[in-house]
């Protein structure tokens, strides 16, 4: 088995010319393909399609439940049909043989397919190309995380990397991040603790009507010129206290941008045995809140600082205070 990465992330939407357009505006995607009703678009190494939803067709189901959102994960495999298969051997339901597609999480499918345009992904690990989907982070309900965790391993020969309990206020999450054997493809998982007060988690899978993708990575070369860049076409990004700043020079020594870009900017840094890592989250402008992007640069890091976890679940908490008055 060899999933040499995410071919491309399928979103389905209620309108595909508006998604289109909001895409290209706001992030400086390009239309590599547009038709009546659906549209592939790029930027660097990522891969977005868009189906709009139709009488009877699997995006209205979709919409209907979930409203716009990340319905299919399409993993690029140097065998595709043994990919499938191991898949649908390990338990996996299948919904288009066709066109080699499972269930994965709730009413997010996995497809199988060959990686086409795809030779960033042997550059993926030195982080070469400009943008590349750095990983996707997914809401699951209580209870299920394990289940979830083994059918990554199992169905798709992922291992897992890495896991942490976050505590926020009276708030709590377990996640965990598993990881293809190439290192191109990562999942978080994240799930709610409900022994604590419901928290975004629990607001998600709500909002969403079950589990789903909650938001995805985007890998930048230049995280300062990239939100700098994104900010002047108008997108919103979560705010984080000074406070937060005051602390970082002393908690990570020297901070490779500095301490000013990175406070101006409201960007988190941390730092793990490989080097630093740099992230923030945009504001999410879906109609239900229920997906954003992030926007992250590595230098060295591999993993997922601890600091910046609990930070950016912080980040995303007061902005569900601010909207819900």
């Amino acid at each position: 088995m060899a999933i040499l990465g995410i071919a491309h992330t399928e979103f389905h939407v209620q309108d595909a010319d508006a998604a289109a357009e909001r895409l290209i505006h706001d992030y400086g995607f390009v239309a590599r393909r547009r038709s009546r009703g659906g549209a592939e678009l790029g930027l660097g190494g990522i891969s977005l399609v868009l189906t709009e939803a139709a009488p009877g067709n699997r995006a209205q189901q979709y919409v209907e439940r979930h409203g716009d959102g990340v319905a299919v994960i399409a993993l690029g495999c140097e065998d595709p049909q043994e990919d499938y298969a191991r898949a649908v051997g390990s338990g996996a339901d299948v919904i288009d043989a066709a066109q080699r597609t499972v269930a994965g999480f709730g009413d997010v499918a996995l497809s199988f397919v060959e990686p086409g345009a795809a030779a960033h992904f042997a550059d993926f690990a030195a982080g070469a190309q400009p943008w590349l989907v750095d990983h996707v982070a997914l809401c699951v309900p209580a209870g299920e995380l394990k289940d979830t965790v083994r059918f990554c391993e199992q169905a798709l020969g992922f291992a897992r990397t890495f896991a942490e309990y976050v505590s926020v206020g009276e708030q709590g999450m377990d996640s965990v991040v598993v990881q293809s054997p190439s290192n191109t493809v990562t999942f978080t998982l994240l799930e709610p603790d409900t022994d604590r007060a419901p928290g975004q988690i629990d607001g998600f899978l709500a909002a969403h009507g079950g589990p789903g993708v909650q938001h995805l990575a985007l890998r930048t070369g230049d995280i300062a010129c990239s939100v700098r860049t994104l900010a002047q076409r108008g997108v919103g990004f979560l705010s984080t206290p000074d406070t937060y700043y005051d602390a970082l020079a002393e908690r990570l020594g020297g901070t490779d941008i500095p301490v000013d870009t990175l406070r101006e900017l409201n960007i988190l840094m941390d730092q793990d045995h490989g080097g630093r890592l740099f992230q923030i989250f945009t504001r999410s402008t879906h109609p239900r809140g229920t997906f954003f992007f992030e926007l992250i640069e590595r230098r060295g890091a591999a993993g997922f600082g601890t600091a910046n976890i609990k930070a950016l679940y912080e980040a995303v908490e007061r902005q569900r205070s601010a909207a819900n008055g």
